[in-house]
């Protein structure tokens, strides 16, 4: 069963959701409270871990900042309603904004809840757009890492995994495992080298890992893609690639071969910072090390200028070198199947930027699809091609996560109505019409499947409602009852959202009752490596050379461009911005913008800094902890440096998710990947003031 009783209380299994890894709980629940959290041997990722934010729960759960019951604006004042009064409010208003301006005019914006829950919960959100007749649905996925799924698929017909445990030399690049999926840090990547594993770290900061790899670069912030094509054309001109599996397997090497010429490792060096031999000894060690596998960050090959190119290279870089479908290499990991709830046929039109990326739209399946967010704003602010009146915001922070903060206020301001649905009262809350209480998942019971995607591990774990604080509701009662409302009940027949994960598991063979009788999770299959089975490519092959992405306007090879702020591409702007700023960094204590008023992580990590070389610091007359001003061309924030040897000279780095000193007052909103139409949010050019 989900639950034991020890001395008077309750021991519940469940599994976290404050960050992707997703580790095993045992939850001690007192009188309907929690008391105690303890980390769960038995689970497969954590093994009995527990990171900080996992050690706060209590902590989190009742936070003075829970919002504990729907409210309503008034004036400057939030008025308690009831949440039948909420509903109310809510289903005139959008029945109204449909009939006066069209249903596309509501937008629905969903956090990462959504990925670390059940993908039922998501594809219930776009059933109830379906219904009403909105496509305008995104996700916090859309700066994180869709763009490296996307570009495996196109690669290989499938989204495969690093096998890193079984791998003879891991290459880290752009990861931090010890701040982001922290089991990689206790165990996975520790097994990988004691089993003897080389281990290479690309990363303009000095992480944990890179202290104790064999070899540690540091590239320019941006610059990454024309390394993987350096490394590229090492393998190729050494003749270090797998012949016979690039003969029988890959479809486009010859051009791949002509591509690469250009970026020697001479040429790669004045682009990256990286010294020539550094790029040759690279290239030679992970293509005579084997098994071999890559393993990127999360967000870090993809909100750049050419972040599905250079995603597409690392890919192109796993299968020139054997390493596609092979122990130690990339696997094929089980995908978790089920029934389907959307009702695409309702929909009359495509989401804002289906037009403009077409393959960002259909490429991860329109079927569960999202948007171009960098396209959204404009839309708010002219109106153009249409208005957008309504925005209803479960379990996401757009105001702390989406770049160019002004930007995102002024067209949150725009809007008619603003609903917001989460635990806490966030940035984004605060300039809600009306708020609503939302179960954390502790308070909810909830299908937690997507370890696959994530760990490369079939695996499957229901976590069980534990406590309920305030009156919170699930998110799935909420659109559920919010259909209901509106007249659609036809359309939602589930009473609950148990219901509604009993349809959906029927592929699988599996039920609400039976996951709940083994709260430690299961495993529903096995990781294979049979590339004989074929591949689900247009060719059959692996695409080097995709024609696909021709046909939609894009480059069909990997390719580099510089950021749209670089010493390379705009030299004009050095006087004024002569340095390179990096964000978006990671730390354990918290995961994005959550967590942030939790006073046990507060003081663990009490303050966000700027990242800056000595000799970077020296320069402009900077010590360590000065505060100091960063500024970019669209705006400034005020922050304490931290000066440090952890940083490439030339560049700055500052983390994200901080109420005050938002760093993305600095970035830009600009689409400028040309497949995804993602932002260059890993690179762009600042200055520095002492203050």
């Amino acid at each position: 069963m989900s639950s034991r009783s020890v001395s008077g209380t309750t021991v519940v299994k469940s599994a976290c959701s404050l960050c992707f890894s997703c580790c095993g709980l045992l939850l001690h629940v007192k009188d309907g409270k929690l008391v105690k959290v303890e980390g769960m041997p038995e689970h497969p990722i954590s093994k009995g871990r527990l990171c900080p934010k996992g050690a706060s729960l209590v902590d989190f759960v009742y936070s003075p900042d829970r919002i504990l019951y729907p409210m309503r604006r008034e004036g400057k004042e939030w008025k308690r309603i009831s949440w039948q009064k909420a509903l109310d409010i809510i289903a005139e208003k959008l029945l109204d904004i449909k009939r006066n301006y069209g249903a596309h005019s509501l937008v629905i914006t969903k956090g990462l809840t959504y990925y670390m829950g059940a993908r039922a919960n998501a594809q219930l959100v776009h059933r109830f757009g379906d219904v009403y007749g909105t496509p305008n649905h995104f996700m916090a996925d859309n700066g994180c890492f869709r763009t490296g799924v996307v570009a495996r698929m196109k690669t290989f017909g499938a989204f495969v995994c690093p096998d890193i445990e079984r791998s003879k030399c891991v290459v880290l690049w752009g990861h931090n495992p010890h701040a982001s999926l922290r089991h990689r840090a206790w165990w996975v990547i520790p097994a990988a080298k004691e089993n003897g594993a080389k281990l290479i770290v690309i990363d303009p900061r000095r992480t944990p890992f890179a202290r104790e790899a064999d070899v540690h670069v540091q590239p320019r912030p941006g610059s990454d893609g024309a390394l993987a094509l350096g490394i590229m054309n090492v393998i190729i001109s050494e003749e270090l690639y797998d012949k016979a599996f690039v003969d029988k397997w890959t479809e486009g090497f010859d051009k791949l071969v002509n591509h690469v010429r250009a970026f020697t490792p001479e040429e790669v060096e004045r682009i990256t910072w990286v010294p020539a031999v550094t790029v040759v000894n690279i290239a030679r060690m992970y293509a005579t090390t084997k098994p071999a596998c890559i393993v990127p960050g999360f967000e870090t090959p993809d909100i750049r200028a050419d972040g599905f190119a250079f995603c597409r290279s690392l890919a192109v870089l796993q299968a020139i070198t054997g390493n596609f479908l092979v122990p130690g290499g990339l696997k094929n990991v089980p995908r978790w199947q089920e029934h389907s709830i959307r009702l695409l046929d309702k929909l009359e039109e495509n989401c804002l930027g289906a037009d403009r990326f077409p393959l960002w739209w259909e490429g991860a399946s329109r079927e569960h699809g999202e948007g171009q967010a960098t396209m959204l704003l404009d839309t708010m602010l002219s109106e153009k091609p249409y208005p957008i009146k309504a925005m209803i915001v479960t379990g996401a922070n757009p105001l702390s996560a989406w770049p160019n903060t002004e930007k995102v206020l002024r067209a949150l301001k725009k809007l008619d109505l603003m609903v917001v649905m989460d635990p806490v009262m966030t940035q984004t809350a605060q300039q809600a019409d009306i708020v609503l209480p939302a179960a954390t998942f502790l308070e909810k019971t909830q299908m937690c499947h997507f370890h696959w995607e994530i760990h490369g591990m079939p695996y499957v774990q229901m976590r069980s409602k534990a406590i309920q604080v305030g009156e919170s509701w699930s998110d799935a009662k909420f659109w559920i009852e919010l259909a209901k409302r509106m007249g659609y009940a036809e359309y939602f027949p589930w009473k609950d959202e148990l219901e509604l994960y009993d349809y959906v598991m029927e592929p699988m063979g599996l039920t609400v009752k039976g996951l709940l009788e083994k709260p430690e999770g299961i495993m529903y299959g096995e990781c294979d490596y049979n590339i004989e089975k074929g591949l689900q490519t247009p060719s059959g092959k692996v695409e080097i050379v995709s024609e696909s992405l021709k046909n939609v306007g894009g480059d069909p090879l990997p390719c580099y461009c510089e950021s749209p702020e670089s010493p390379f591409s705009t030299p004009e702007l050095l006087q004024e911005y002569p340095l390179v700023l990096t964000t978006g960094s990671r730390v354990p204590e918290y995961f994005h913008s959550q967590l942030r008023g939790i006073h046990q992580l507060n003081n663990l990590c009490p303050e966000l800094t700027a990242e800056i070389h000595p000799k970077t610091a020296t320069e402009y007359g900077i010590n360590d902890k000065d505060m100091i001003e960063v500024r970019t061309k669209r705006g400034a924030i005020t922050v304490k440096a931290d000066v440090t040897e952890d940083i490439v000279p030339g560049a700055v780095n500052i983390g994200h998710g901080w109420q005050e000193n938002n760093v993305n007052i600095l970035t830009d909103d600009a689409p400028v990947d040309p497949v995804s139409g993602n932002p260059s949010l890993k690179a762009m050019l600042c200055r520095v003031t002492r203050i």
